[in-house]
């Protein structure tokens, strides 16, 4: 666990890194997509706060898009992310993504199995076509235990400053723990490709995720020179190395 000195000291050196590496991808016109998943409480805004603290506001957006409305649920499932993708310099951070389709749709029945079925099969697809054109696609999947994320929830029904946090799936979180974690392992299985990898961050301790979330992303981007540290491969793996090692 980082203390709480050595955690502010560790995440002001690389949140300079993380602005010098911005001005330097804009310099190089990159596309970044960075994709934040993982069940209730993880931390995914936490990290995000963290990440966009300093970046540059014209060249970077967090997206968290809202239940599509009527029309965009007959539209291709992929079409409403489409119009959010970067531009040439521009950094997008997906709160939460098309994964929906691989979590909390298909757990909560807002989809059909066919529909289910149906992305697991299009979505390396999709993404081959995204990184095929020039886009770094960052997938994570931030992984919490379920006594932490029970503590977290609790946490946050008391607090009146996360109200916006609250939500009515917040009690189907625990309750349909397993089916979740079913989904979850198949959509890592089905969705884990060489063009876009998954990266899995062990979360129950908020300080030492946000550290190691920005590492990977930095390592990931790999500007010259970068000064990033070492990503504790105990805590940071790929969904090629999951047996055993996410919580159940």
């Amino acid at each position: 666990m980082a203390r709480t000195k050595d955690y502010d000291k560790m995440l002001e050196a690389l949140q300079v890194e993380l602005v010098d590496t911005q001005h330097w991808a804009i310099e190089q016109g990159l596309k970044i997509v960075v994709v934040f998943e993982g069940r209730d409480t993880a931390g995914k805004d936490g990290a995000i706060k963290r990440i966009v603290e300093y970046a540059s506001p014209r060249q970077t957006r967090i997206v968290a898009l809202p239940k599509p409305t009527e029309r965009e649920s007959t539209q291709w499932y992929f079409q409403r992310y489409v119009s959010h993708l970067p531009a040439a310099g521009e950094l997008v951070l997906l709160n939460r993504s098309w994964y929906n389709r691989a979590g909390v749709e298909p757990v909560m029945e807002f989809c059909t199995a066919r529909e289910h079925e149906h992305f697991l099969n299009d979505a390396p697809r999709f993404e081959r076509s995204l990184t095929g054109s020039g886009i770094i696609l960052i997938k994570l999947w931030l992984d919490i235990s379920k006594d932490e994320q029970a503590r977290r929830l609790e946490e946050r029904m008391r607090d009146p400053l996360k109200k916006f946090k609250v939500s009515s799936l917040d009690a189907e979180a625990q309750i349909r723990w397993d089916a979740y974690t079913a989904a979850r392992d198949r959509m890592l299985a089905e969705t884990h490709h060489r063009d876009a990898p998954w990266t899995i961050i062990a979360t129950d301790d908020k300080k030492t995720a946000r550290l190691n979330i920005i590492r990977h992303i930095l390592h990931r981007l790999d500007r010259p020179g970068a000064k990033i540290g070492h990503v504790d491969k105990a805590v940071v793996f790929d969904a090629s190395h999951i047996k055993g090692r996410l919580n159940a």
